[in-house]
């Protein structure tokens, strides 16, 4: 699968490499490409990058992820899956810029074409990518109003070592209000821990009990 990942950073290079290792055709979509030649990924313009994908990944600041896709304009996004992992969090990171939505909504209604899937935003880069290196089992959600795009997500997911089991699919695109407003929680679980390397466990009661 062609993959277009927006934005460069930790995420985005984590994300490359997995899926790059999984054998996917990667490319990293940057506002200067010229000058990032030295990540060991193909680098594009950010519209080169999407156009090119079968899937887009938003991997760019929560605070800037919806100028960078307008930028990129709705119709190279148009009827691809939009994979969202981006978080909008003020610099000290203690206030949400999408307090009452999330960004996955934003971009939902104004890209109404593109099929938005929200995941990945509730772990860093590390357990995104190497779910397997924690000290068990944990959950990755998937929020989405197209059932194909969520089923293309989970397959990716999967290419990153996200068993089915690992996977909950939780509902309609605002259902991405409860992932990105978790990175409050996020933080402060991170501030206890003293890493940012954890992931959460759904945990349900057994129905024999």
């Amino acid at each position: 699968m062609r993959i277009g990942i927006l934005g460069t950073g930790n995420v985005g290079r984590a994300l490359a490499a997995g899926w790059s290792a999984a054998g996917h055709e990667v490319v990293l979509g940057s506002r200067r490409p010229k000058e990032r030649t030295d990540l060991g990924f193909a680098v594009a313009g950010l519209g080169e990058a999407a156009t090119y994908a079968e899937v887009v990944v938003n991997a760019t600041p929560g605070t800037a992820s919806l100028d960078v896709l307008t930028t990129i304009g709705a119709a190279a996004l148009a009827g691809k899956t939009l994979v969202d992992v981006g978080v909008g969090l003020s610099d000290d990171f203690t206030e949400l810029s999408h307090p009452n939505s999330s960004l996955s909504e934003q971009i939902q209604e104004a890209f109404p074409e593109t099929l938005v899937v929200k995941t990945l935003c509730t772990m860093d880069a590390s357990a995104m990518t190497d779910p397997g290196g924690l000290d068990g089992p944990s959950t990755v959600f998937l929020s989405g109003n197209s059932a194909a795009a969520k089923q293309t997500t989970a397959r990716l997911l999967g290419d990153l070592g996200w068993p089915p089991a690992s996977q909950l699919d939780i509902g309609g695109i605002t259902t991405a209000r409860g992932q990105e407003h978790f990175a409050l929680l996020f933080m402060g679980i991170a501030g206890g821990l003293g890493t940012h390397t954890f992931n959460i466990n759904v945990v349900s009661r057994s129905s024999a009990v």
